[in-house]
């Protein structure tokens, strides 16, 4: 049975989507790609990537099939986000990426994993806006690629299964065309800690999160700045084991030191080439405690 409510518990099942066509032949200037975006190296960078994945233990499923020119659709993780009970299809915030929920609609149907719901009509809302606190617990970031309507829908939708979706505003940063989700400026790496922006974390949820007894890691806010949020974005395999972009060792030894283990791959083309991390890489399908097993 496929189902999320995790960041940390160990991950059976994830869905990867290999760069496409459309992403080999963007406009880096319409996409918002930054200078180290390489079209000749993003496939390696990928390949690295999904190493580590299966390395780590992940069942690795792969979505096809045409993109339908959505350059960001190797980004598996906003478009749908994965409960205990099903997919919920989001709406993409940024433009160039709407409709691109309907690629993980068809992946699912494929899949036989069913779809619980779906964002609708004038709202907003990309998974990486999202992070599960606890099993009942989801916070969403409210900012440039998720607005109201979407965080009152998604609320709607989980409330029936017994979830409490609470929202946060995000700050500005960079602007509009950047992307900057609430799972930017923090990730959860074990049980109760999580590495943060502290500069720009909603305070709300500074305080939610110490009054749920996180430990909170501030991240290096250099490297955090020079590398596009990109030191920052680490995706969980199991509590305590992380992947992360490599060549930001403050940030690395500060994880290592709260004895998180990490494995690092070279992401400079991809993920801090396009504004998108090993996180922003995966849609996790199933996660759960060592002693489950993939269905």
């Amino acid at each position: 049975m496929a189902g999320v409510s995790s960041m940390i518990a160990p991950l059976h099942k994830v869905a990867v989507r290999a760069p496409g066509p459309s992403m080999l032949d963007a406009d880096r200037a319409k996409w918002h790609y930054g200078p180290t975006f390489d079209p000749g190296r993003i496939g390696q960078d990928h390949k690295a990537f999904v190493a580590l994945l299966e390395r780590a233990g992940a069942d690795v499923l792969w979505m096809t099939g045409d993109d339908r020119g959505i350059a960001d659709a190797v980004f598996t993780y906003d478009a749908s986000l994965m409960t205990p009970e099903g997919a919920v299809l989001m709406s993409p915030g940024k433009s160039l990426r709407m409709g691109e929920q309907h690629l993980h609609a068809a992946f699912y149907k494929s899949q036989g994993i069913p779809v619980l719901g779906a964002i609708e009509g004038a709202g907003r809302i990309e998974a990486g806006d999202t992070l599960w606190l606890d099993d009942t617990t989801l916070a969403v970031g409210k900012g440039f690629r998720t607005n109201q309507e979407g965080c009152e829908q998604l609320a709607a939708l989980l409330g029936n299964i017994g979830i409490s979706a609470v929202d946060f505003d995000m700050p500005v940063y960079r602007g509009r065309d950047a992307c900057l989700h609430l799972m930017s400026v923090v990730s959860l790496v074990a049980e109760r800690t999580a590495l943060v922006c502290e500069e720009l974390m909603p305070v709300p949820l500074w305080i939610l999160m110490q009054e749920m007894g996180f430990t909170l890691l501030p991240a290096p806010f250099d490297e955090f700045d020079t590398s596009d949020t990109m030191s920052l974005n680490v995706l969980a395999t199991a509590p305590g084991e992380c992947i992360a972009v490599d060549g930001f060792p403050k940030t690395k030894n500060l994880l290592e030191e709260a004895g998180i283990r990490v494995s690092v791959f070279d992401g400079t083309a991809l993920c801090i080439g396009a504004e998108g991390g090993p996180t922003c890489m995966t849609r996790p399908i199933e996660r759960g405690t060592d002693s489950q097993q993939a269905a």
